[in-house]
């Protein structure tokens, strides 16, 4: 086997195995127990295979707590929360210390931003420093002008499991600033190439911070899913 052999070339389904996995902080450990498999087996999943057989994929999918079609991403270009509702469910608040457990330390969310008089919600990546929100922008953007304002906006970041039907959703409100600081602008570059990349390319080299004053959040449960006192939190192996 030569060098090229030995690097893993991941699967688009094998990216959306890992990706689940962790979104539900199983280890390849605790995944192969659930499917009735091997570690070495769900690796090769995420690393090199391309697709299982329809056995093994259902289970795959019933120890990611998710559906067939989701995994071969047949529902990558589908809005979100076409499905029907959850059988009886719930809306609860989410307490500020859990909004932030859940915004964890970098992600994709959206802002709010009032320009010309209208309002314009726009996708950005962020990285949550101390309490504070991080995001690389260019001095030119509504963000940063808002920034460069002082101005107030709304930042929201959620999550959707289309297969329980349920979910829930952070925002934050404050104002925004650009960081001046030459030592401080140095540290948060550094800390936004390591973990908040721009999706959007390039070129965004000017950080800005918001300074959230008010943090909220909402959750939908539905009995019996995970996560609620009955739900797969406590499900059997």
């Amino acid at each position: 086997m030569n060098t090229v052999d030995k690097v893993p070339h991941p699967s688009d389904f094998g990216r959306r195995v890992a990706t689940r996995r962790r979104q539900l902080n199983l280890s390849r450990e605790d995944v192969a127990d659930r499917a009735g498999s091997t570690v070495g087996y769900i690796t090769y999943v995420e690393e090199r295979l391309p697709g299982p057989g329809t056995g093994f994929l259902v289970r795959l999918a019933d120890a990611l707590e998710t559906t067939v079609q989701d995994l071969m991403g047949m529902t990558a270009d589908l809005p979100s929360g076409e499905g029907h509702a959850g059988s009886r469910p719930r809306l609860e608040r989410i307490d500020e210390k859990e909004c932030w457990v859940l915004l964890g330390d970098h992600g994709v969310g959206r802002i709010a931003i009032e320009v010309a008089d209208t309002l314009d919600v726009i996708p950005v990546n962020y990285r949550v420093i101390d309490g504070r929100v991080l995001f690389m922008t260019t001095a030119t953007s509504a963000l940063g002008r808002a920034a460069a304002a002082g101005a107030e906006i709304a930042f929201e970041e959620d999550h959707v499991d289309e297969a329980f039907r349920q979910g829930w959703s952070v925002l934050l409100v404050g104002p925004v600033r650009i960081v001046s600081d030459s030592a401080e602008s140095q540290s948060l570059r550094v800390a936004a190439q390591a973990q908040a990349q721009s999706w959007a390319g390039e070129g965004r080299d000017t950080p800005v911070l918001l300074l959230p004053h008010r943090v909220t959040g909402r959750r939908i449960l539905v009995p019996g899913a995970p996560g609620t006192a009955d739900g797969a939190g406590t499900r059997e192996r």
